[in-house]
């Protein structure tokens, strides 16, 4: 059977049908995080799109092999060849092992992405348990010609390759422009290449660094991009039906990953490439150099100087869906708030469903609404337009409870089958009674409060007014006055 399945593919530009190598187990290999910082909400973004995809994939095909990769040596404090492994210098810092880093900070996002109920990949493989492997794809690139040995290290001839194939391909770059880019600045520590754009396999390692293995070119230690290569074929063969990532990997990482792989085995690598992008705050990037970054623990506990309160696993992981994977993704605590707001009432859709009576016959149509939902994820995996058809369905529930439209017993046990399997497998929801339970005492609470206020200002009793205003303002809870009533939010302090 076909897959009615439609991807946007980076690698074409364009939607395509998903055609699998092999419908019985698609192959999927996502690049996982350098583990050297706790996950921040940019890994949340990433990850739950990346678990949108997988759950979607297990649920039309019969079985997906999810290879996930943890960086835990090579990836340098530039992205690139040059600056110090990212892990030796947070091991520096610490005064602890590198490796201890690592295991300090992977058991931190393990420990975040199933808080936000991120099924885990089946396979998390690690650079540093794969050095066999690379030594032995490098010394077949140095045979064919698309590498070259310089002084204990090892770099990949990226004109040579382009003779051949097509550098550039998934990015849109080309050799020449990039050769005009370098010739017109000099980067330190790079006059060893013979080109500047040219990336390394391998690098020497002086006695000062970290993490160091033997090898045919002496003491050294992989380069970034040959690790992921050489992991995504070991669990998933030379060719393999999808590879995703971070928008920020396309280039180098990604484009670097295509070369060396097609250059090794002469194949194509993996045919569709999914990418997710990025997470803004309030509009600006999100980064450590600008300050805004927030991370996972912190979301959930409200410690950050930009978060109003805490917030639980399910409401960020609601808000996360409500954009698509590839859309960017804007924090804010009105966005945030609002998104609590929306998986309440969604969650409660669960019990509503319950409660309906059953009819003789049915006058809703859930066919419809079970084509629309399909429809959606079918669609590049559209988890915004798939909750809004949710939300509709919500609609549904009211008029069945308000006498407007009947529903059949079959179709009611149809209904809520469909509203189960979206919100808890595809969706990958939990139920969160606590915080439902609080968010809706607070919200009738505050309401009851604004209603006592709004009595006081009718009667023009304005000491009273004020005094409530000012009680709540002791509980950092702000009021704003408008056209249409007034409005309540917490204010966290610094």
């Amino acid at each position: 059977m076909e897959s009615k399945l439609v991807v946007y593919n980076t690698l074409t530009r364009k939607k395509e049908a998903f055609k699998p190598i092999d419908r019985e187990v698609i192959g999927m290999y996502v690049c996982g995080p350098t583990v050297y910082g706790n996950a921040h909400l940019g890994h949340a973004k990433s990850y739950v799109s990346f678990d949108l995809i997988y759950r979607y994939l297990v649920h039309v095909f019969p079985k997906v092999k999810y290879v996930q990769n943890i960086t835990d040596v090579g990836h340098l404090t530039d992205d690139a060849d040059e600056g110090d492994d990212k892990i030796a210098k947070q091991s520096r810092l610490e005064k602890i092992d590198p490796m201890a880093v690592v295991e300090r900070y992977m058991y931190n996002y393990f420990r975040d992405m199933d808080a936000l109920n991120v099924r885990r990949a089946d396979i998390y493989p690690r650079p540093s348990g794969h050095i066999p492997e690379q030594i032995e794809i490098i010394e077949n690139l140095i045979n064919k010609g698309f590498a070259y040995k310089v002084n204990g290290s090892v770099y990949f001839d990226v004109a040579k390759y382009d003779e051949t194939f097509d550098y550039g391909k998934l990015s849109g770059r080309s050799v020449e422009e990039m050769m005009e880019g370098a010739a017109n600045r000099v980067l330190a520590g790079q006059s060893e290449k013979k080109n500047g754009f040219d990336f390394a396999l391998w690098k020497k390692a002086d006695s000062s660094h970290l993490m160091q293995w033997n090898s045919p070119w002496g003491k050294g230690f992989p380069g970034w991009h040959i690790e992921c290569t050489v992991m995504s074929q070991k669990y998933l063969g030379d060719n393999f039906d999808i590879h995703g990532g971070g928008l920020e990997n396309q280039f180098p990482h990604h484009e670097c990953e295509i070369a060396q792989a097609e250059a090794h085995t002469g194949k194509p690598f993996a045919n569709y490439w999914l990418h997710n992008n990025m997470v803004t705050i309030n509009g600006q990037k999100m980064g450590k150099s600008l300050g805004n970054g927030i991370f996972c623990a912190e979301l959930f506990t409200g410690d950050n100087f930009q978060l109003e309160r805490a917030y639980s696993p399910m409401t960020i992981r609601f808000f996360i869906l409500q954009s698509h994977y590839r859309s960017t993704l804007d924090f804010s605590n009105e966005a945030l708030n609002a998104a609590s707001k929306g998986f309440d009432r969604l969650q409660k859709g669960l019990d509503r469903i319950n409660d309906l009576k059953v009819s003789n016959k049915s006058t809703v149509d859930i066919s419809s609404l079970k084509e629309s939902l399909y429809h959606a994820m079918n669609d590049d995996f559209n988890s915004p337009i798939a909750i809004s058809k949710l939300f509709d369905s919500l609609k549904m529930i009211a008029a069945i409870e308000g006498g407007n439209e009947t529903i059949s017993k079959v179709d009611l046990v149809e209904f809520k089958a469909l509203f189960e399997v979206f919100f808890f497998s595809i969706l990958g929801l939990q139920v969160e009674n606590n915080e439902v339970v609080s968010n809706e005492i607070t919200d009738e609470l505050m309401q009851l409060i604004l209603d006592y206020r709004k009595a006081a200002k009718t009667e023009k009793n304005w000491a009273v007014a004020d005094q409530i205003r000012d009680r709540l303002k002791e509980l950092n809870i702000s009021i704003k006055d408008g056209k249409d009533g007034a409005d309540w939010s917490f204010e966290k302090k610094n």
